[in-house]
């Protein structure tokens, strides 16, 4: 019986896959209003703009209650289900039979309106009393549970969605939406027929057409959506307000950048996905469960106050397993989706953690960062599951040489204890992904080592490194990154070492005796090869 060969990662990326398609997935925002952030912009907005003489957070319970009202007579008008959200409840469960419903009858529609007491950032007046004993009130912003509105939507353009809405002043509000929904629609209208995957493409007769209406989605379209539906669902802010200056903006809140690879042959899928998890768990530091990840560059300026802090964890549902790499507030996320593509997610919870600004008109910049991500988590496992280094560079590395500039290239030989430590210290995600610097590599060093790594010492194998080709230094910047070679030197000698000499070399449990056995003839033919050779053993 023929035992079907397992497909790697190279062999993902090198004909495995029948389709290769990066696209927004979903898209959570915040909907605020920026001239009422500060106490005294919302003693203006009542006084000023609204003719109050006195700036009373009375008024904050008059406008809530029309609100709340204009939203009763909202459904009543339009017979739309109002549904009362449970503590326990997954809203989603709750409203697909009704978003089914509305997407049944063909066009646009508010398919139901869910109502929750949920936490929000509002503002609470708090008397004062002047000199003369009149009353006075200062605005500061608190953590309030209030009243929410959800306007689950059935929409031609984006399909499912929601508008969330609160009901206090300011009137903080969130907005969802999923790009793979909103380019089926717009593939459907440009005529490319497409298979569908759960939240996603199995297949389609035009890759680089659908490609390209993916990348098509952007901030305009988005905001145009919102406005759209801001103008006609029942809302806290008039015409006259939006009118005086005061109205939403959008910004981003969560925003997830997928890209899927669909197997041609999805026999293999499973197979190559736990192989894969497998394969991968080990890079990094020798004592850490680690995959990749990426943050912003070595920030100026400031020093940090708390440190860079990342992790992996493996969750299994069931059958399903997704991989998790952890950032800051953000994560990357590897699963398997329907059973036969590879789905890889960069979810971004803070656009600053990939050096962006929260203002819708950023997500251009954020999307194209999230993609490389994904890119590059996909290049560094390919590395590893490729990485014997040529015999060329293997020398070059293992031996000292000389730069074509003349200048001494010290060894980095394979099993030298601070060797190995840089080869641990490159694999990991923080300097493999977005650069070295003498600190980052100082950090990790010492803790590899179990010992002080000083700013000499660091320089010094910067400089071994560089002149190895194993990084390069970015122009005008004390910042280096990592060369093919270099990803490849760090992933093989880590590799090599962790799962072949240490567990070899370990003392419990002891080694089989078939292994033992085998290893002795393995170097009765070794020494056998040196002799005939001629090759003084290290000793001599």
């Amino acid at each position: 019986m023929a035992v079907a060969k397992p497909v790697t990662v190279n062999d993902v990326l090198d004909g495995q896959v029948a389709l290769d398609l990066e696209c927004l997935d979903r898209v959570y925002l915040n909907a605020y209003v920026p001239n009422l952030q500060a106490g005294g912009q919302v003693v203006s907005f009542l006084t000023a703009h609204l003719g109050y003489p006195i700036p009373s957070p009375a008024i904050f319970n008059k406008l809530g209650a029309a609100f709340r009202k204009a939203v009763a007579r909202f459904a009543a008008a339009e017979h739309v289900p109002v549904v009362r959200f449970a503590k326990t409840d997954r809203k989603i469960d709750r409203m697909r039979p009704y978003l089914a419903a509305q997407a049944a009858t063909g066009h646009s529609g508010v398919a139901a309106i869910g109502t929750a007491q949920e936490f929000a950032s509002v503002f609470v007046g708090v008397q004062r009393e002047g000199s003369t004993g009149a009353p006075w009130y200062t605005f500061p912003r608190t953590q309030r549970r209030v009243s929410c509105f959800y306007f689950y939507l059935w929409d031609d353009e984006f399909g499912p969605a929601f508008i969330k809405i609160c009901a206090y002043f300011p009137y903080p509000a969130k907005i969802w939406i999923n790009g793979h929904e909103w380019a089926k629609r717009q593939a459907a209208k440009a005529g490319i027929g497409y298979t569908e995957l759960s939240n996603g493409f199995a297949a389609t007769d035009d890759p680089a057409a659908l490609q390209a209406i993916c990348d098509r989605l952007g901030p305009a379209t988005i905001d145009a959506f919102a406005q759209r539906w801001l103008a006609v669902l029942p809302r806290p802010l008039t015409d006259a307000d939006r009118a005086g200056g005061y109205w939403w903006e959008l910004s981003m809140r969560q925003v997830e950048v997928s890209r899927t690879l669909v197997f041609s042959a999805p026999r293999h899928a499973r197979g190559f996905f736990e192989a894969l998890v497998a394969d991968n768990l080990d890079i990094g530091r020798p004592e850490h469960v680690e995959l990749i990840f990426t943050g912003k560059h070595e920030r100026r300026g400031r020093p940090r106050t708390h440190p860079l802090t990342f992790n992996t964890q493996v969750v299994t549902r069931g059958v399903e397993v997704t991989v998790n790499a952890f950032y800051k507030h953000s994560r990357i996320k590897q699963y398997l989706k329907d059973g036969h593509a590879l789905r890889v997610e960069t979810v971004v919870n803070d656009p600053y953690d990939l050096g962006c600004q929260r203002r819708l008109h950023n997500l251009p910049a954020l999307q194209a960062k999230a993609r490389a991500v994904n890119r590059r988590l996909l290049d560094t496992e390919r590395v590893g599951q490729g990485c014997i280094l040529a015999s060329p560079a293997f020398e070059r590395i293992a031996h000292p040489t000389r730069t074509r500039e003349g200048r001494r290239a010290p060894a980095l030989r394979f099993g030298d204890p601070r060797v190995q430590a840089l080869a641990g210290a490159l694999s990991v995600s923080l300097l493999a992904v977005t650069g070295i610097t003498n600190k980052s590599l100082r950090a990790l060093m010492t803790g590899l080592l179990g010992q002080p790594y000083p700013t000499s010492r660091a320089s010094y194998d910067l400089t071994r490194l560089r002149r190895n080709g194993l990084i390069t230094r970015v122009e005008g910047r004390n910042l280096y990154r990592l060369t093919d070679d270099g990803l490849a030197f760090a992933i093989f000698y880590t590799k090599v070492h962790n799962r072949l000499l240490r567990p070899l070399m370990a003392s419990a449990p002891p080694t089989p005796p078939p292994l033992r056995a085998a290893l002795r003839t393995i170097d009765q033919h070794i020494n056998a090869r040196f002799a005939e050779a001629r090759l003084p053993s290290a000793a001599a």
